[in-house]
């Protein structure tokens, strides 16, 4: 089987330029298509081409009509799951994934399983400075509640899936 590489390119409502990461198609299932991360992928943000770089393996789920994609780390990282609340992914090509980040992200944490929403506040803010839609605004907030529900509930991908696509990254 090819490796097929494929870019992450997250941008702001703007069109701006926000994360930016090279990962490795694994495959795909009922949940959407899972790409995997190295450690030691280099994540670029906005201009920059380095801003850090992983030290676990990672893999992203990209689903296939959702406003959200989900990040599961291997140890050390102390976020077992980080899901971002975006607008529904596109694929301008087999090769980049693009989505636009809506600023909310629901976390579990590794020690625990506490489940939290992020960056509620950059939300407001940027509801304002980039005149979010009232139906985006209305799609971040229900993905958001949907994610800490099925996180808190321990509802598929977040429970057992996403380790058989880790372990092919390990």
């Amino acid at each position: 089987m090819d490796v097929v590489e494929v870019l992450v390119s997250v941008r702001k409502y703007d069109g701006s330029s926000h994360w930016h990461y090279s990962t490795v198609r694994l495959g795909e299932d009922e949940h959407g298509v899972w790409l995997g991360v190295r450690a030691g992928t280099v994540y670029g943000k906005g201009t920059e081409q380095a801003v850090y770089s992983t030290r676990e393996p990672r893999v992203v789920l990209i689903p296939r009509e959702a406003w959200w994609t989900a990040l599961f780390q291997a140890a050390p990282a102390r976020l077992d799951v980080y899901c971002d609340v975006t607008t529904q992914p596109r694929w301008p090509h087999p090769g980049e994934v693009t989505m636009i980040d809506l600023d909310l992200d629901v976390c579990r944490t590794r020690d625990g399983g506490i489940v939290f929403i992020n960056d509620e506040d950059e939300f407001a803010v940027h509801q304002a400075r980039y005149s979010y839609p009232a139906d985006v605004i209305a799609r971040a907030t229900a993905s958001a509640d949907w994610l800490r529900t099925a996180l808190t509930a321990d509802v598929e991908p977040f429970v057992g899936t996403y380790r058989f696509w880790l372990a092919k990254v390990a």
